[in-house]
């Protein structure tokens, strides 16, 4: 069983995701950290993030066990993914981890942003979550201010903005929703209740 979830930054599709992947007893990966753990090493090789040799080299040499790195979680480092994600030997070279992971049983969650169209487009479920941006940079910003970070919710709705048009304009594996993806808009959801929603969703898809 694949369970493909996409979704905008801050939308709550990494909370979902490992909610969902506890309740069904399968395994969860939040792509995301792929790209920001690239990301991390070529910032510690002092290699520019745009460099292709670079970033190509640090995605074939990943180490899977570092993605438990807490460091990863940064938001700095979350922006510098999405510059890393733009690069498509990047994607080819992460691509395979992601389907790997996939395909072990009894089932797996990945949540990303290409899931349910490039990475697994033959996953049993896809569920795409979205949220209006505002709601999205203020839950962003209570989750950063709770950690002491020193930021204001302009910057963060604004980095939200730039992050978004990022991910839908890449020429390589954009954001998109699955033409059978199933829709879920956590806007005024509390996370019990678009929890609750997404198994309700998965539970009829699967026709249980």
């Amino acid at each position: 069983m694949i369970i493909a979830i996409d979704g905008p930054a801050a939308s709550g599709k990494g909370t979902l995701a490992r909610r969902i992947a506890a309740h069904f007893g399968y395994q969860c990966l939040d792509t995301g950290l792929l790209y920001r753990a690239v990301a991390r090493d070529l910032r510690a090789a002092g290699q520019p993030l745009d460099d292709v040799k670079a970033a190509e080299w640090a995605a074939k040499s990943l180490d899977p066990s570092t993605l438990d790195d807490h460091g990863l979680r940064d938001p700095g480092v979350g922006e510098a993914a999405s510059v890393v994600a733009k690069i498509p030997e990047v994607r080819a070279a992460l691509l395979a981890f992601q389907r790997d992971f996939a395909a072990q049983e009894p089932g797996a969650v990945l949540d990303g942003r290409d899931i349910g169209t490039v990475v697994c487009p033959d996953a049993d479920v896809k569920l795409f979550i979205n949220a209006n941006v505002e709601v999205r940079a203020r839950r962003r910003f209570e989750e950063l201010k709770s950690r002491g970070e020193p930021v204001t919710y302009e910057h963060v709705l604004d980095t939200i903005k730039a992050r978004d048009a990022r991910d839908a304009g890449r020429a390589d594996a954009p954001m998109t929703i699955a033409d059978d993806a199933l829709l879920l808009d956590t806007t005024d959801l509390a996370i019990e209740a678009a929890f609750d929603a997404a198994v309700g969703l998965i539970m009829r898809k699967i026709g249980r």
